[in-house]
């Protein structure tokens, strides 16, 4: 089949070449239209239900809302897990389903359970499904400043922001959510007065159902008027205070009593239960979240050319929305730092190409193929729906150097024959002898790519999101590999028959370079023919050694991120007011502007009305955009927790997207997380604390806290059911009209144009005390009576939230690492865990990055041994012989020395990225053994060579100049990825270019002494069988 494939493309020439043009321009259009993004897509199927409660205590929420929801999506097909937040007057809940089932098809599962829901769920009480959104949805944060410069109030900043800013940019193409925080939400707020309503004799339902109506408008149908038709519209709706305080509400001794007889009007701020800040002053600020699959370089430009469009009709007096957050900067660094770690390493692979082969014609020819193996593998990426991104364009960097290396082993070996040609005595056409060569080296070639293609089979089994991170990894290896391999047979050989039958130099023979070279292996061979048992027995023992230190390695899951912005979490004492917790976060806020890194500060404390996430007003999360510098970022880190260590607060330092993933791993945006469950939430608070006292010993453990499910107070109003009969008043009216006063009633919806406002009915923020509770009037049958003559009101403790997971309590310990071994720190905590004394029923998780690392790297382990078997298998279908074929794969124990070697040297700890890079080695390091036992064979057929010393260095220096070259530019074409490994984008990468770095150093140096050696001493046999059993090319 490879015979008439090239020979088809040498007599197809013209076309060959045109079609590659073609190809080529294809590859470069659709390259400009692949989305662009920081990683692939990492997104599991994730449906999240909020239900809005009003004021229900935590305890009401979880048995009322949460555990009726958990009940019904527990057993739905493909539910992996279901976690729920109760806390003051929200339940979320999160129901995670299978990596790949269909996200759309499971809502609508969640959607037909919530429906079934309503019916147990309390009276108003409506869960809705959150938005599709991505796992790497926050790609912007928008600051609207409200600081000395800023004439605006917060209202108005906020409805600038919620009426302006979010419709805007909800409507842009890839935009999932918008969702603002901070400045005050503007409603109209009726403020009853009990002891005016009560000289009035207007009841509370009175008053109630005259706003009910209030500011609506309504259809009157048509009118037939002088052959034409009239709309009928009947008009109510108004927004100026003045006509809500005229509004009767009763009518008393032949006059209407109008409602601010009874009580206040006014527009004023709503409760809110999240703020803002922005350099240590008071802001507004939104959170742009996209959907999944969205290129977030397009969203980010549409976003800010969306706001360079609003700046124009921005009102005086409201300052221009400020960058807090661009996620885009971190992907254009990171692709833009890998994509010139792939130029620079085409740069070394046209050096090195040129410097073995001094000819312009032959580095042309091999150079080809990265052009078009990069086409295909856009082409395919477009196939497959992938993105580019760091991982996409990180295969490709580190292919591009074996992307040359079936052409350079084919233009090398039809140079080799037409000089041999020329010196003929009846030379053949040059056609003839451009196939002849080309399919001469063809089989070592396949074989080779088809051993590269098998040693990447575990890596297409990984699960999660180890296996979501590193398959378009192998995807784009695979495929430009296999792209290199069909160029090598179509357009390399075309090419040569054009270019190299022309050349001045085919009959100078090698470069002064290669010479030299082959002068020394020359010697070395003949030399490791003498101690060929003394050069086994070292390689084993170095192999035997690399194996056993591996153990010794450091572990993480993946290498740290370099995202040029850090997440600080800051946890006050729960119950603390949203007013402090601002106050001390903006104190945090500027203690943290002062760190030099530091470019821009912002801040949000507390959950914003839209948000899916229980955040109570104790908590705040700062982000810090951070400028390079040359101080590592583990100092800057620590500085950042140095400088708030003087404040009352729990802090937490980590990067937006990592925090992430930690989050879809364990539910904790930790790295460790610890979850004890129980039943009792007291007893589950002590074992916790328990649990954090011990971890606090634990050297390498840093951010160590609690989760903050602890006792705050509560104002109970405890009716009294006898007491309550007396006066002819039910205990559920009672409750209602309780919840009315005191949680407040929306009553109706203000319209004025696009912006919506609330009516809302309360008591006033004064008359809420426990003082003036137990003195407001209630309208009972036996007449107005004070509160306190049908309640009690007391003063206790509850708990803040409560968290659940799989049907059960849970509260979690968490913690992150300095940077120190993941497998130690996680030995360490067990054994801690181990000595915790749990009650009956109770027990304790760990979860985390540790827990994927060990299961990747269990699941490799074992696919790989299946993958070998493989590779076994191929080449010995080629070589019928397992002395041959051992004796070329024990290139990959030579090629673990060199790995670990530079592992150890650099401190590269062992990853799913490094053993990535020990799964590419593998194939790498196989290729060499291929090309040199291949030739041996084929000199034995062909050329008339017999078994000895003699044809092995024949066909060792003869092989010396593809092997060398294909080495060295597989490996120099990865050094960009050595240097700057804290790079964005390069961090991910650099532990792969490590590994295949070291391994191709120690391979390539043992397999040139130990190969030809070691065929010399035991592969007589084998070779005389197989040359006897067969006739075809090696």
């Amino acid at each position: 089949m490879f015979n008439t494939i090239v020979r088809l493309a040498l007599q197809n020439r013209l076309f060959v070449l045109l079609g590659a043009a073609l190809l080529l321009g294809l590859g470069v259009y659709t390259a400009s239209r692949t989305p662009v993004d920081v990683l692939p897509d990492l997104n599991k199927p994730i449906v999240t239900v909020l239900t809005e409660a009003g004021g229900m205590a935590p305890e009401e929420v979880e048995q009322l809302i949460s555990v009726p929801l958990e009940s019904l999506l527990g057993g739905m097909p493909g539910v992996t897990r279901v976690r729920s937040t109760s806390g003051v007057g929200l339940s979320v809940l999160t129901a995670e389903f299978d990596w790949g089932t269909d996200l759309y098809r499971n809502r609508q599962l969640v959607a037909e359970r919530l429906q079934l829901a309503r019916e147990q769920l309390p009276p108003g009480v409506l869960p809705a499904m959150g938005p599709v959104s991505s796992i790497m949805g926050e790609v912007m944060l928008l600051a609207v400043p409200l600081d000395a410069k800023s004439s605006a109030t917060g209202m108005e900043a906020r409805g600038y922001a919620d009426f302006v800013l979010r419709p805007r940019l909800l409507s842009i193409a890839g935009v999932a959510q918008v969702i603002p925080i901070g400045g005050e939400v503007r409603q109209l707020r009726v403020e009853p007065d009990s002891q005016r309503l009560a000289q009035a004799g207007v009841t509370l339902s009175q008053l109630e159902a005259a706003l009910r109506g209030y500011a609506s408008n309504a259809g009157g149908g048509f009118v037939d008027q002088h052959e034409r038709e009239i709309l009928v519209r009947h008009l109510s709706r108004s927004t100026r205070v003045e006509d809500m305080q005229a509004l009767a509400v009763a009518w008393k001794d032949g006059r209407a009593v109008r409602l601010e007889q009874v009580a206040h009007v006014a527009y004023a701020a709503a409760p809110k239960r999240g703020d803002a800040g922005y350099g240590g002053a008071p802001a507004v600020v939104l959170s742009v979240q996209k959907q999944p699959g969205a290129d977030t370089v397009k969203v980010t430009r549409a976003v800010e050319s969306a706001l360079q469009e609003l700046a124009r009709g921005r009102p005086a007096g409201i300052a221009e929305p400020k960058v807090l957050f661009r996620q885009a900067d971190f992907i254009q660094a990171a692709v833009g730092n890998v994509a010139e770690a792939l130029r620079d390493g085409a740069v070394m692979v046209a050096l090195v190409l040129f410097a073995f082969l001094l000819s312009l014609r032959t580095t042309a020819i091999s150079l080809v193929a990265i052009p078009l193996s990069l086409a295909v593998t856009a082409l395919v990426f477009h196939l497959l729906g992938l993105s580019i991104n760091v991982m996409t364009l990180g295969g490709l960097a580190i292919a591009v150097g074996e992307l040359v290396d079936d052409a350079v082993v084919d233009v090398e070996n039809i140079l080799r024959r037409l000089r041999q040609n020329r010196e003929s005595a009846t030379p053949l056409p040059t056609l003839e002898v451009v196939r002849r060569a080309s399919v001469e080296v063809r089989s070592g070639i396949v074989v080779a790519t088809t051993v590269v293609v098998l040693v990447f089979v575990p890596l297409f089994a990984l699960p999660g999101i180890e296996g979501r991170l590193f398959t378009p990894l192998g995807v784009a290896y695979i495929v430009s590999i296999l792209a290199s391999m069909l160029v090598s047979m179509t357009v390399t050989p075309a090419l040569a028959a054009w270019l190299l039958p022309k050349m001045r130099r085919l009959d100078r023979g090698d470069s002064a370079l290669v010479q030299r070279l082959k002068q020394w292996d020359e010697r070395l061979l003949h030399w490791s023919f003498k101690y060929t048992s003394l050069l086994a027995g070292t390689a084993l023992a170095a192999v035997l050694v690399a194996a056993g230190s591996v153990a010794a390695l450091p572990r993480a899951f993946l290498p740290a991120f370099n995202e040029g912005s850090v997440v600080v979490g800051l946890l006050m004492q729960p119950g603390t007011s949203l007013a402090t917790s601002s106050r001390i976060g903006a104190q945090a806020e500027r203690l943290l502007a002062e760190v030099p890194e530091a470019s821009h500060v912002g801040r949000r404390t507390g959950r914003a009305e839209l948000d899916e996430h229980a955040e109570g007003v104790h908590s705040s999360e700062i982000e810090v955009q951070l400028r390079r510098s040359d101080r590592p970022r583990e100092v800057v880190l620590a500085d950042l927790r140095a400088r708030l260590a003087g404040l009352p607060v729990q802090v937490s330092v980590g990067q937006p997207i990592a925090h992430r993933l930690d989050h879809l791993l364990s539910g904790v945006r930790a790295q460790i997380a610890i979850k004890i469950f129980g039943d009792d939430t007291d007893a589950l608070r002590g074992l916790a604390e328990q649990l954090r006292a011990r971890l606090a010993t634990v050297p390498g453990l840093v951010d160590l806290n609690v989760e903050k499910q602890v006792l705050i107070p509560q104002l109970l109003v405890r009716i009294d059911h006898a007491r309550a009969a007396q006066a002819g008043l039910a205990p559920g009216e009672a409750v209602r009209l309780l919840q009315l006063l005191t949680d407040g009633q929306h009553a109706a919806q203000l319209v004025d144009g696009p912006r919506r406002y609330d009516l809302v009915l309360r008591l006033p923020d004064g008359a809420r005390t426990p003082q003036a509770l137990s003195s407001t009037l209630i309208d009972t049958p036996a007449g107005r009576l004070p509160l306190s003559s049908i309640a009690q009101i007391e003063q206790a403790d509850g708990p803040n939230q409560i968290g659940r997971e799989s049907g059960r309590r849970r509260i979690v310990v968490y913690a992150n690492t300095d940077g120190s071994d993941m497998a130690h720190l996680v030995e360490d905590v067990q054994a801690e865990v181990a000595r915790l004394a749990l009650p009956p029923g109770y027990f304790v998780n760990l979860e985390g990055q540790f827990q994927a690392q060990q299961s990747a790297t269990r699941l490799i382990a074992g696919l790989s041994v299946v993958s070998l078997v493989g590779v076994f298998a191929v080449l010995y279908t080629r070589y019928r012989s397992g002395l041959l074929v051992l004796l070329v794969m024990a290139n990959i124990p030579l090629a673990l020395v060199g790995s670990v070697a530079a592992m150890w040297l650099t401190g590269v700890t062992l990853s799913v990225a490094s053993m990535v890079g020990f799964i590419t080695l593998a194939g790498i390091a196989t290729r060499n053994g291929i090309l040199k036992i291949s030739h041996y064979l084929n000199l034995c057929r062909f050329e008339g060579e017999s078994f000895g010393p003699a044809m092995v260095v024949r066909g060792s220096l003869e092989r010396l100049t593809p092997v060398l070259m294909t080495a060295l530019v597989a490996g120099l074409a990865l050094t960009p990825l050595l240097w700057a490994a804290d790079a964005p984008g390069k961090e991910i990468l650099h532990p792969v270019a490590v590994v295949i770095f070291g391994g191709l150093i120690s391979s390539t140096l043992l397999d040139t002494l130990l190969t030809p050696a070691l065929y010399l001493r035991l592969g007589r046999r084998a070779t005389e069988r197989l040359l006897n059993d067969t006739d075809d090319v090696f």
